[in-house]
This record gives C-alpha cells, structure tokens and sequence, in this order.
C-alpha cells in the first residue's frame, strides 16, 4: 500500500511529531498472544521506504554494476535529446557496457511526458527484449522511464494507473540517474504523466514505482541550463515544504525536510550564479535526496495538485509552476495551521523567537518569492499563458489529483479559484 487514511491520520496530525517528546505513546508493550490492536493504539506509524542510493562525484561508474547486481544482461536505457548531447547518455551507455551489459537507448521523449511516448518506450522495450530498465536524465526521463516499466509489467495503458496503488503486479528493476537537483523522480513511488487527450497531468502513486537503485553524480547537474536548475531547485522546496506540513507527515520525513530547505535556500542561487561551483553542486543534490525521501513517504499538498493541472493543460515547466503557486499555498494553509511553519522558517534562516507563528509563514512566504525572483521565475502564471477563463476547469481537476489528499487544510473548489486567481 502506498498511503491508506489510517496513514494519513497516524503519520502526523500532532505538530510537535516528536516521538521522543511524545506524552501520548503509553508504555512500550512486550510480546502479544492477541492480536495488534493494543500495540497500534499506543503508538503512532511510520512507513520510509527510499531506494539502494549511490552518492557522489563520479558514482556513475558504478551503472553497469548496479545493472548486473539486478539481473540485467540487456538494459532499456532511457534518455532525452538533451542528455544524449551533453554526453551524458554516450558515458552511461560505455560504463553498462563494460560490465559486459547490451544496452538499448530510447530518448524519444519531451519534457512532461506523455501518454503516446510512454507508449512507444513500451513497444521499443518488448520488441527489444531488454530486462532492467536504466533512466538516466530529469523528472520527465525518470517518469517516462516508469510508465515503460508499469506497462511492462501490467499491461494496458499507461492512463489506467492514475491514482494510489493501481500498479499492483511487479515491475522490472530499475536503476535511476538523475541529471537535475529537484525532481526527486530518481527516489520517489509517484510518476507523473501527460494525458495528451484531456491536456491534463496523472499521478500515479506506488511503492512498486520507487527505483531499486538511485545513482546521484553531481557532475551531471552542470549542464543543465539555468532556467532548468532554477525551476527543479524550487521543485525541491515545495517538496519539502509540502511534505513536512503534510498530514502523513511523521520524524523520519520531518528532518529531511527541514534538512533540504536550509540546503535549498544556502545555495540555489549560488548555483545560478557560479554554475561549476562544486560546494554548491554537491548541497543542492543533496537536497534534491532530502526532498524527494521526505515527500514520497509524507506526499504533497494543495501546490503539487495545482501545479499538475497548469503542467497538463500548457506544457509548462512543472517547477517553475511550483515557484509562482508556493508562496500563495503556504499563506492559505498558515491560516489553518501556522505553528506547523515556524520550525520551516527557522531551517530558512528566519528569526522565530518571539515572532508569530503565523507572521513566520508569512515571512517564508515571501522569502520563497524572493528566491524565486533571484532565480528568474515569473511572479505569475498570465506570464505562462494561464487565463481568467481556464481557472474553474483548473480548479475542478486540482480537486481530483492524489497529491491534494495530504494538504494539512481542508480544500474547496472554491478555495482552489481564489487561489489561481490570487497566483494570476
């Protein structure tokens, strides 16, 4: 199971979420000849489930042996345009090879994939014969890399999984590279998905999609272009900003998270502006890991749901999006439950002592903003190419997104509206 409402409701609705301060626990109870009740009534839950993951400089040499340590003999290796000319594709392919590994190289694939694409990396796949599935390249790659494994494995169309544990048979091991410091495909169960007929994005949601192994080489992240290294490092902040005040949080995804936003905001603009620096580098991959392990166990919120829906219907660049709807989520959710953003705030480098808990969220918000500004990111999303008169379609179909199922406040369509349109 990915995420049940008993998970939802165990993983964190005390804000404190501090089992070592935690007064309500009830003793630690010995062996039980009946059933579990008494043990799970004394104790919250946590679930943490993240891949094998090699870190560091260079740790993409180590592709072909993880291949083989999955069973691969002829790995599906998925790419993009992008990497195959940054070179990236052509060193993955020489390490698969000399551990004596066939590798296949599929890269037709474009930002926010699609549903025909996943489709044609399916055909390519079986009519290949390959066995473990490679990605190697951002959230898009990562995400196309899935749906070929979820087809694999249990057939159909890649459409009929949205939602949370509708991937129910096994799929073939995989091995994810990812080349962008924020998308956190590379630890996560969801893939996200272009439904190219009714120009709006799928979630899919399941522990089955979480990679077996996570290869992360920062020397991968300094080609990206800035504006791509702008919109997948805010990406990585809403990760963790949405998963630490998630209902499904729980301590094993709140340091993370905490974690991730003080990396974040330490050194994303030093990467705009010193592209090859290598502290930087090195501290916003890590955050991206940070992030992505926080939100795949803790999930999203209100922004993500949001973000989603402006993606599927103009293609836009999904953090980006992220960057212009966050300030305005972490304001609305603040009014429900502000005491939830002080410790965020306080990861920032905010002042909290003493300052509202709510006058922090609000100060968070605006130092979002202000990043997002630093990193040239619109302020709002009319410079995307949303109108007044896409807002009710957005809003209907943010409802139905599985990400707005952990928001820590209650959402209404009309709550949705006033948000797009305050984001306008």
């Amino acid at each position: 199971m990915s995420l049940t409402s008993e998970e939802v409701v165990t993983g964190g609705n005390d804000p404190s979420a501090d089992w070592s301060r935690d007064e309500h626990q009830g003793e630690l109870l010995g062996p039980q000849r009946t059933s579990t009740a008494a043990v799970r009534e004394s104790a919250r839950l946590a679930k943490f489930h993240v891949p094998e993951i090699v870190f560091g400089p260079g740790s993409l040499t180590e592709l072909g042996h993880c291949a083989l340590r999955l069973g691969g003999r002829r790995p599906f290796l998925v790419t993009d345009p992008g990497l195959m000319a940054a070179g990236w594709a052509d060193e993955a392919v020489a390490h698969l090879r000399r551990a004596g590994l066939r590798p296949v190289v599929w890269s037709d694939i474009t930002p926010n994939p699609k549903d025909h694409e996943v489709q044609g990396g399916y055909e390519r796949y079986v009519e290949s014969g390959c066995d473990v599935i490679v990605g190697v390249g951002g959230g898009s790659v990562i995400d196309a890399a899935k749906g070929v494994a979820i087809l694999s494995g249990n057939g159909g169309r890649i459409l009929d999984y949205e939602g949370v544990d509708r991937v129910v048979q096994p799929i073939p091991p995989t091995v994810m590279v990812p080349s962008t410091s924020g998308t956190g495909a590379d630890v996560s169960q969801f893939a996200v998905i272009t439904d190219t007929t009714a120009h709006i994005k799928i979630t899919i949601v399941s522990r089955t999609l979480v990679p077996d192994i996570s290869v992360i080489d920062p020397r991968l992240l300094t080609t990206m272009p800035p504006w791509l290294n702008a919109a997948t490092g805010l990406d990585a902040l809403t990760h963790a900003i949405e998963a630490f005040v998630s209902r499904a949080h729980n301590p094993l995804t709140d340091m993370h998270a905490l974690h991730a936003v003080e990396l974040i905001m330490g050194n994303l603009l030093r990467t705009q502006l010193e592209p090859r620096d290598f502290g930087a580098r090195l501290a916003m991959a890590q955050a991206a890991l940070h992030a992505g392990m926080a939100f795949t166990n803790a999930i999203l919120g209100a922004t993500h749901a949001m973000s989603h829906q402006v993606g599927g219907l103009l293609d836009a660049p999904h953090g980006v999006v992220n960057g212009v709807l966050l300030p305005h989520v972490i304001r609305f959710n603040a009014e429900a439950w502000p005491d939830r953003f002080v410790a965020l705030g306080a990861a920032a480098g905010l002042p909290t002592q003493g300052v509202p808990a709510y006058e922090v969220a609000a100060r968070l918000a605006d130092l979002v903003r202000a990043l997002a500004d630093d990193v040239g990111v619109p302020k709002g999303l009319a410079s995307l190419g949303v109108v007044e008169g896409d807002v009710p379609v957005l809003a209907r179909t943010t409802l139905k997104d599985a990400c707005m199922a952990t928001n820590p406040r209650l959402v209404e369509l009309r709550d949705v509206e006033t948000l797009f349109r305050e984001a306008l």
